[in-house]
């Protein structure tokens, strides 16, 4: 008999448990998939995404009895897979930002006066912003969106990447600097 685990176990339980019953493993998927799709879609767009998420859990899914359970969250490791996967499609995130140098603001903010603000806001930093992560070295803006769009904390970029959390300091120092310095040393969400 097959025992199904708790649904918000720890996802080293439910990583324990697939290797009995893989259909434990889905759970994973139902956790993450929406979050690493986020991530992905923000840095390379909607287009890749859906593959690029796909194949993080297939290859997570081939490579679970090999998962250190000492670690009860895998955030990490899925955005690990992922950035590893990504780092493929360099030249597609280059490129999606230098359209991003282009392109409109989308508008999707609730009342008038926010609109008005963070398309002002947007506008006038987009360029720059862009520039200025096409710019980074790989290392660095992986560091940095890690931590800025996948929300995670330095000791999971850290075990992500598979580096020292110093690097990580390191890294994240350095891509925030060189991305304040080409937005003119100037926060946008600050205000005058």
């Amino acid at each position: 008999m097959i025992t199904q685990p708790a649904t918000r176990g720890a996802d080293s339980e439910l990583v324990s448990a697939s290797w009995t019953d893989p259909e434990a493993f889905a759970q994973l998927f139902d956790r993450y998939s929406a979050m690493l799709y986020r991530y992905v879609s923000k840095r390379l767009g909607p287009e890749p995404a859906e593959d690029l998420v796909g194949e993080t859990f297939l290859i997570a899914f081939s490579r679970r009895r090999s998962y250190d359970l000492a670690y009860p969250d895998a955030r990490p490791w899925l955005f690990g897979i992922l950035t590893k996967l990504m780092s493929r499609h360099h030249r597609k995130e280059a490129a999606r930002y230098r359209a991003l140098l282009r392109a409109p603001v989308d508008s999707d903010v609730e009342s008038p006066a926010d609109r008005v603000a963070a398309g002002v806001s947007a506008q006038a930093v987009r360029a720059e912003l862009a520039g200025a992560l096409a710019a980074l070295p790989a290392k660095d803006r992986d560091v940095l969106l890690l931590i800025a769009w996948g929300d995670l904390t330095y000791e999971e970029v850290a075990q992500a990447l598979g580096i020292p959390i110093g690097t990580v300091r390191s890294r994240l120092n350095r891509g925030r600097r060189k991305v304040r310095a080409a937005l003119g040393d100037a926060n946008p969400m600050e205000e005058e």
